[in-house]
């Protein structure tokens, strides 16, 4: 893990403020969704990116009933329906 040497505080609503040098190093943008999750202990912030459920790809994602899949997965499945 690579550390930045940047501390913040929360603020009465436990928010705090990514520095702009961190977003434009991640190139995060107003809006951007962010995913949040723990490990041993640690909060770790990734820019959101949809992959599928099944195969976990990130590219020719779609919506479906409020599940992601790929194009590749969805069409293994239409195989396996007809």
């Amino acid at each position: 893990m690579e550390t930045t040497g940047i501390v913040r505080k929360l603020d009465e609503l436990g928010r705090i403020v990514l520095p702009m040098e961190l977003r434009k190093t991640l190139d995060l943008k107003v809006k951007d969704s962010i995913e949040i999750t723990t490990d041993k202990g640690s909060i770790i912030l990734r820019k959101y990116s949809p992959a599928c459920i099944f195969c976990g790809k990130e590219t020719k994602v779609a919506n479906f009933k409020g599940k992601n899949i790929c194009s590749k997965c969805l069409n293994e499945i239409k195989l396996q329906l007809d």
